[in-house]
Parts: C-alpha cells; sequence; structure tokens
C-alpha cells in the first residue's frame, strides 16, 4: 500500500485536495495531512482523515508523495514534492512586478499544471532550470463539478455570489459594499457573500451585517456548491472567478488588473447593478469568449484530474529523474524549522 502525504498550510487546500484523497483510497492507498501554522482551522477535517501533527512523525510515514496546494513544501518533509496549485493565474502579480503563479522557490520535483495557458511557460522554466518536471494533469478540485458531486442549493430567483480576495489594492469588497447593500435589498436577485479567509475581520464584519432574506454570508471549507448555485458572480482579480468561469458562467469584475473579453469589468460601483443584469442575459460574444478561455484554462471535462496527477507521480517515480538537485534554499529552509520547531537532519 502507497502512503501519501497532504501538506496544508491554509482552508482553501480541503477542497483542493479531498478529490485527489478520494482517488488514492479508490486505488487501496493511504493518505495522511500535515498542517503547517496556525491558519488552518482544524474543524474542517472530516473524522476519518487522519492527521500527522509532527515534522518528526511525516518522516517515520515516510510517504512516497507529498502534494501541496500552497507555495512551498520544506525540503525536511520526506517524498517527492508536488505542486498542486491554490488557484488559476489570473494575472496578479507581487511587489517586485513578477507573476507569483509562476514564482519558482526551489521547493518542488513536479508541478502538475491546470491547461495549455500555464504548461507552456512551467515547461520553460523547467527547461531552463533543470530540477523539476512538468505534466499537465488538470486541476484536482475541478473533479467534483464534472462528476456530480457537488452539492447546489436550490435558489427561486438568479442568484450573484460575490468573492473577494484580501489584497488591499485588488480587493472589491471595500468598494462594492453600498452597491451591494442597496441591490440586496431589492431583492430582485439572491446574494451570496463568501471571502477570501485573509480577508481583514472589519470588512467581514461589515458584509456579514448586511445579512438579510436576500443576503446570506458564506464561511466554508469548500465553495464548490457556491459555485455551482449561482448564476452571475461578482469579483476582483481572485483566481476563484476562473473556477466560476469554467462552468461556463459569466463573472462580472471591480477594476480587474488584466480584464478580458470573457470578463464584464467594471470601474465604478455604480456600474454593478446594469453590468450583474447583462450578464444574467448571457450574451452570444461573452459567452463565446468564454468557451475560448476555458479551452487555454482548463479543458479538462472529465472529473479525472486526480487520477492524472497520480499518474504523473508515477512516471516520475518510475526513473525521471530531474538533470540538476533543487536549490539549497538554506533561509527558506531555515526559517520552515523554525516554524515547525524542526532542527534535526
Amino acid at each position: 500500500m502507497a502512503r501519501y502525504l497532504f501538506y496544508l498550510s491554509q482552508d482553501y487546500s480541503f477542497h483542493v485536495l479531498r478529490p485527489l484523497q478520494a482517488t488514492i483510497r479508490a486505488r487501496g492507498d493511504e493518505v495522511k495531512w500535515f498542517f503547517e501554522g496556525d491558519d488552518v482551522n482544524r474543524n474542517y477535517l472530516h473524522a476519518d482523515e487522519p492527521v500527522i501533527r509532527t515534522v518528526a512523525a511525516t518522516r517515520e510515514y515516510n510517504p512516497l508523495a507529498v502534494f501541496a496546494p500552497g507555495n512551498m513544501v520544506p525540503k525536511f518533509i520526506p517524498g517527492l514534492k508536488v505542486a498542486v496549485f491554490h488557484g488559476f493565474d489570473v494575472g496578479k502579480l507581487n511587489r517586485r512586478g513578477e507573476s507569483d503563479h509562476f514564482r519558482m522557490r526551489g521547493c518542488f520535483d513536479l508541478y502538475c499544471t491546470q491547461g495549455p495557458n500555464t504548461t507552456g511557460r512551467f515547461r520553460s522554466l523547467a527547461r531552463e532550470l533543470g530540477y523539476f518536471h512538468v505534466m499537465e494533469t488538470g486541476w484536482p478540485a475541478m473533479d467534483p463539478l464534472f462528476t456530480g458531486t457537488g452539492r447546489p442549493m436550490p435558489a427561486a430567483k438568479p442568484t450573484v455570489l460575490l468573492c473577494s480576495t484580501f489584497s488591499r489594492t485588488l480587493s472589491c469588497a471595500p468598494h462594492l459594499h453600498d452597491a451591494v447593500s442597496q441591490l440586496s435589498k431589492n431583492g430582485n436577485w439572491r446574494w451570496l457573500v463568501q471571502f477570501h479567509p485573509k480577508m481583514p475581520d472589519a470588512i467581514t464584519a461589515k458584509y456579514k451585517a448586511l445579512q438579510n432574506e436576500n443576503l446570506t454570508f458564506v464561511e466554508t471549507d469548500n465553495i464548490l456548491p457556491l459555485l455551482q448555485t449561482a448564476d452571475v458572480m461578482v469579483c476582483d482579480t481572485s483566481s476563484v472567478m476562473a473556477m466560476f468561469l469554467l462552468l461556463h458562467k459569466p463573472v462580472v469584475t471591480f477594476r480587474n488588473i488584466s480584464p478580458g473579453p470573457w470578463l464584464l469589468n467594471i470601474a465604478q460601483p455604480d456600474r454593478l447593478e446594469e453590468a450583474v443584469t447583462t450578464a444574467l442575459t448571457r450574451p452570444s460574444a461573452l459567452m463565446h469568449a468564454i468557451e475560448q478561455f476555458i479551452d487555454q484554462t482548463h479543458p479538462y471535462t472529465d472529473g479525472k484530474s486526480s487520477e492524472r496527477v497520480l499518474q504523473a507521480v508515477d512516471r516520475v517515480l518510475a526513473g525521471q529523474t530531474p538533470l540538476k538537485r533543487k536549490p539549497v534554499n538554506f533561509i527558506r529552509n531555515l526559517k520552515s524549522r523554525s516554524k515547525l520547531a524542526y532542527w534535526k537532519p
């Protein structure tokens, strides 16, 4: 029986990894969970999901591979390091003006990419750096959307899902509060609100205070049922909008940093009602652009991305050895040792 490890640092990892867990178990293999730091809500863990609580225990467990939706895995965690991503590339840049989605931190042996628009860039980096593999698999988090295992919530009228990133410079939440408040009182649409777990508490509290018969604030580790329920999403530059587009549904964005024809982008809050109204009509030009976006971002609709991820791991473990060793990453690993209180070899 093969052993695998899930390495989590944020709550969003649960919905990314559970489809992969189901596929591992269907193979007759075993997986355990490991939490980095205190940002993961342990209450989201299911009773049948075993946890490894110390680094020493992960080394004793000695998994074949460790899967991480986050940006890194410490070198001293055993197993093939596999990046499965926590979202799609939506053009976000870090403080240096670089794309975080393609930032190489020297942690991973294998990147399992989601679609053509990211695979090419990762393969180019693999040829340049030489210490990791790249295989296009699709994203495990999407599997339930295409296998009917989600849990849609019924709605009697059009449903608008408001999502927002936590970044102060990118977040739509502070700007759209008053408009959403007014539109929810009108009662024409049902509103669901769900924010990134790092959203400032003050903003979260303001939206929770808006709750009424037409607006519900949702706290969850699994956004998929919300995506399936909603007819339109309102968002900013959060990668969750790409997940929604994969369902062939329109997205209204507020000051998106890289708007394309597949989005209805607005710059002022007073345009929100008009944009949502337009989105609900599903204009043909918009829907055609969404189809093209899907083809490039995540063309896999068979619900078997988790299987492809495990097959990619199998191929790498079967003998595809990188040309170079991973960077030493002395400072990064020192910080990880301090955070996880592990100082042994």
